[in-house]
């Protein structure tokens, strides 16, 4: 009998080490897995800001601790600045961690103000980023009333429209207060008024229908264009 009584107290204590073991293993594991930093940073939605200056405005560049990192902190950090609009991060599988920016569109340079002005009415000066910049010019000076709502409709001009145009003047007539004069790299000039501003999306179809000649559109009044030459 006291040999069985042994063998079961063996038996016990081997049991009871395998249970230690296996929770000293999960607590590592845990641990180790809550220390593991971030792998790898992704950028999504940026088109003239740079990775890095990204990543420095959302405090990441030494890929911090994954799990206890808390993103709704570094988004606001890096939603402060005027280029962001705004700024979501996701944590995905991996230890990856992906910021999606939303950037603040550049306009055009109000040489009145000596501004860059972006698309959430956001003034910045000549820097490193906003040197960087392909936007038109606005020659003179537009009315507050007027200001916000060309604003507004230089927000509905396609990229690809924008940076075809390179001076812009206020123009308003006798007829029309709202009037504005564009001034194309190509040579051409266009006559729009803020109720119409989106029309200037389509000029490269007109142009296809212009063979080659250069002169004025008059979006402002009718579509109907004079050749210059």
């Amino acid at each position: 009998m006291a040999k069985k009584i042994v063998k079961k107290t063996r038996i016990k204590l081997f049991s009871l080490l395998i249970v230690l073991l296996i929770i000293l293993g999960l607590f590592f594991g845990v641990y180790l897995s809550l220390k593991i930093k971030t792998k790898n940073i992704i950028i999504k939605g940026n088109n003239y800001l740079n990775d890095d200056y990204i990543i420095d405005l959302a405090g990441i560049g030494d890929y911090p601790d994954f799990i206890f990192l808390k993103t709704s902190k570094r988004e606001k950090n890096v939603s402060k600045s005027k280029y962001i609009d705004s700024c979501k991060i996701k944590k995905k599988f991996g230890f990856i961690l992906e910021v999606n920016i939303v950037e603040n569109k550049a306009l055009f340079y109000d040489l009145n103000k000596d501004k860059y002005i972006l698309e959430n009415n956001s003034e910045v000066s000549y820097d490193d980023i906003s040197r960087n910049f392909r936007v038109p010019r606005l020659l003179n000076y537009v009315p507050d009333k007027k200001y916000n709502k060309f604003i507004k409709g230089m927000s509905d001009v396609k990229d690809d429209i924008l940076s075809k145009i390179s001076d812009i003047e206020y123009q308003p007539n006798d007829y029309d207060k709202d009037r504005f004069l564009l001034y194309m790299d190509d040579g051409n000039m266009v006559y729009l008024t803020l109720t119409k501003f989106k029309m200037i999306n389509h000029y490269n179809e007109v142009l296809t229908q212009l063979e080659g000649h250069r002169g004025i559109l008059y979006l402002d009044s009718g579509n109907h264009f004079q050749i210059k030459e």
